[in-house]
């Protein structure tokens, strides 16, 4: 292992406090971007109900 001297807890919780913030930072993303596609299918499927009803009346009325 590299011989790190007087400065190995510091460069040692230097490396780990980066790997954590790309930790935390990764499992943001994806819960945010989980959020969104899950807002996203439910604004889609909100959009869909309206022109079904709409073609149904236009059939039912033609």
């Amino acid at each position: 292992m590299m011989d790190l001297g007087k400065y190995a807890g510091a460069v040692i919780g230097s490396y780990a406090a980066s790997v954590a913030l790309i930790v935390v930072l990764v499992a943001l993303s994806i819960w945010k971007s989980a959020r969104v596609k899950r807002t996203l299918h439910e604004v889609e499927a909100r959009a869909a109900r309206p022109a079904q009803t709409n073609d149904l009346v236009e059939k039912n009325d033609g």
